[in-house]
């Protein structure tokens, strides 16, 4: 059963349509945001400090200042200044599957004091000081990130 140059040439054009039909259909699923995902910070409410780890954004009068280390300070605290979460619930067996939590120390305008929240940046998940649970979308997850400097010794 030969196939004649014409009928392999279709086979290859409806071959190359499905596939960018398939990578349309999953780049749309993937990038498209929660229905029910809203802004952690908004104009009244403006993310002002940020600490995780050894890591801490500040914003200054004009700028965001970062630590020494971070090479990718403005597009770190313009993804954490601008992040959306949609509210979650996990049980108490999820709970313990989790791996150990970052610390993240958040302070907005107006609150002279941070509130500590709970990061587990491999599931995208926060768990508020009240003990709320929210979902970090995939999408926005690698933007928050830190880009570390590597520390060399001499």
């Amino acid at each position: 059963m030969a196939l004649s140059r014409k009928k392999w040439n279709n086979i290859l054009i409806i071959a190359c349509v499905f596939m960018v039909a398939v990578l349309t259909f999953i780049d749309s699923k993937t990038n498209q945001m929660p229905d029910d995902a809203q802004a952690l910070f908004d104009e009244t409410n403006q993310l002002t400090q940020l600490q995780f780890d050894d890591i801490w954004l500040n914003k200054g009068a004009n700028d965001w200042v970062c630590s020494a280390s971070v090479l990718n300070c403005r597009t770190l605290a313009e993804a954490w200044s601008q992040l959306a979460i949609s509210p979650t619930s996990i049980s108490d067996a999820e709970r313990q599957q989790l791996p150990a939590a970052q610390s993240l120390v958040i302070a907005i305008n107006h609150t002279p004091q941070g509130q500590l929240w709970q990061y587990y940046p491999q599931y995208g998940l926060l768990q508020s000081a009240a003990d709320n649970w929210y979902q970090i979308p995939p999408s926005l997850r690698t933007e928050l990130i830190p880009i570390i400097a590597s520390q060399t010794q001499e």
